[in-house]
C-alpha cells in the first residue's frame, strides 16, 4: 500500500486569495493540492475531485514502468514495436514513423514524458499489461481516482485523476522504499526534461527546479510537479483547471497560482513540522 498524504497546517490565507482569484474568472473551475512534506503546510481546493487527466495520466504510467524495471519485468534496452492499433494522433512525433518501427523501452518512456507522445504512451500501456491491469496497480498503491479508460489522445477526457492522488504519486519520487535509487533518479531526470514549461515553471524563481508533466485538452489544462526550492526543501503541486473549450485564461490562472504558492512556501520554508506528514502505513 502506498503511503498516503497527511496534511499539517492549512494555508488558509493563501486559500482565500486563490479562491478569490478563481472566482474572478467566470467559467473556470480549478482543482488543486499543494503540500510541503517537510513542514506539512498545504493548500487544498477541490483536491479530492475527479478531473479529466489529459496527459498528466502519463505520470502514473511512468512510475509503473520503472516499478517493472526494478522488478526485472522490463529492460530499458528492449525493443517495443509500434503497431498500427497503438498509433495516436495529436501530441508526439512517433506517429509519423512507419508501422513496425522499433523503439527502445527507454526512448519510448522519454518520448511519452518529454514531448508528451501519445503513441509512446499507448505502447507503454500495452507493454505494462493494459489499462485494467494498470488501474488495479494504482488501486494497490492506494490511489482510487487515477483511472485509464481509453487510449490516448482521449480528447473526450475520460481518463481521470484527482490532484490529491497525483500529489501522493509525485511524493513517491522522494520515497526510498518505492523505487530503486537509479529508477527514481531516472524518472525525475525525464520529468525535468518536459519541454512544455508554460504553466507551473512560470511561477518559480530561476534557482528553483521542477520535475513535472503538463496536460492539455479542450476541456481541461493542468500541471503536476515536484518543486525543489533553493534551500533543498520540496513541495508537490497538482493543479487542473476545467474550462470552456481551449480558454487560455486557464493557463494564466495556473501561472498566477503557481507564483503565489511558490512565494508562500519559500517564505515558510523555515517552519518546523510537529508531526510526520507522510507516515508509513
Amino acid at each position: 500500500m502506498m503511503r498516503l498524504i497527511r496534511e499539517g497546517r492549512e494555508l488558509s490565507e493563501v486559500k482565500q486569495e486563490v479562491q478569490q482569484l478563481a472566482a474572478s474568472q467566470a467559467g473556470l473551475t480549478p482543482a488543486m493540492f499543494f503540500l510541503n512534506p517537510d513542514t506539512g503546510d498545504y493548500l487544498n481546493i477541490n483536491g479530492d475531485r475527479s478531473v479529466s487527466a489529459a496527459s498528466t495520466i502519463k505520470i502514473p504510467v511512468l512510475l509503473a514502468f520503472f516499478e517493472d524495471v526494478d522488478a526485472g519485468k522490463i529492460r530499458l534496452d528492449e525493443s517495443l514495436v509500434m503497431r498500427k492499433d497503438l498509433v495516436a494522433t495529436e501530441a508526439g512525433s512517433m506517429q509519423y514513423q512507419p508501422i513496425g518501427t522499433r523503439f527502445s523501452a527507454l526512448e519510448t518512456v522519454e518520448y511519452m514524458i518529454t514531448i508528451s507522445d501519445n503513441t509512446a504512451t499507448n505502447m507503454l500501456i500495452d507493454r505494462l499489461g493494459g489499462a485494467e491491469k494498470l488501474n488495479q496497480r494504482f488501486r494497490g498503491w492506494g490511489l482510487k481516482q487515477i483511472m485509464i479508460r481509453n487510449p490516448l489522445p482521449d480528447l473526450e477526457g475520460t481518463n481521470t485523476v484527482s490532484p490529491q492522488d497525483m500529489a501522493a504519486l509525485m511524493l513517491k519520487l522522494t520515497d526510498k522504499t518505492f523505487l530503486s535509487s537509479s529508477s527514481r533518479e531516472q524518472a525525475l531526470a525525464i520529468l525535468r526534461q518536459t519541454v512544455t514549461n508554460t504553466l507551473l515553471p512560470q511561477g518559480l524563481d530561476e534557482d528553483a527546479q521542477i520535475a513535472h508533466k503538463t496536460g492539455d485538452i479542450g476541456s481541461v489544462v493542468g500541471d503536476i510537479g515536484l518543486i525543489e526550492m533553493p534551500n533543498g526543501q520540496h513541495y508537490v503541486a497538482a493543479i487542473l483547471v476545467q474550462r470552456p473549450h481551449n480558454d487560455p485564461r486557464a493557463q494564466e490562472l495556473i501561472r498566477k497560482i503557481s507564483k503565489l504558492t511558490y512565494q508562500t512556501f519559500r517564505y515558510l520554508q523555515q517552519s518546523v513540522p510537529t508531526n510526520p506528514t507522510v507516515p508509513q502505513d
